[in-house]
């Protein structure tokens, strides 16, 4: 796992970059975030092929429980991918909403995870 800084607006943002799953359950979203956060970082970024395919399956409500500790120490994140290929309602309901927000926003890309994120 790679931490690649990106600097906009005198504001840091730090974006994931791995080759493998990093996100398999809670525990290690509060790992990363930990990580993320003691290198003084409050916005990240996160693709979604890094993320545990369980966590777009709301039914098991690990996406609540992860999303709830980046509110909880206020971490502002985006993850990005190509959302289109999920067919559940429920999940583009709830990207939707999470998209009017500015806690978390799934996009499509980098550029568009920074311009959120600045």
């Amino acid at each position: 796992m790679q931490i690649q800084s990106h600097h906009i607006n005198n504001i840091e943002i730090a974006e994931i970059i791995s080759d493998k799953i990093i996100i398999e359950n809670a525990e290690d979203a509060l790992d990363l975030l930990g990580n993320i956060y003691y290198q003084g970082f409050d916005r990240m970024i996160v693709h979604e092929k890094n993320i545990t395919p369980n966590f777009f399956d709301l039914k098991n409500k690990m996406a609540g429980e992860i999303l709830q500790k980046f509110s909880n120490y206020r971490v502002r994140l985006a993850i990005i991918g190509d959302f289109s290929k999920f067919t559940s309602k429920s999940l583009h309901d709830f990207i939707y909403e999470s998209n009017n927000g500015k806690q978390v926003n799934f996009l499509s890309s980098v550029n568009d995870a920074l311009a959120a994120l600045k």
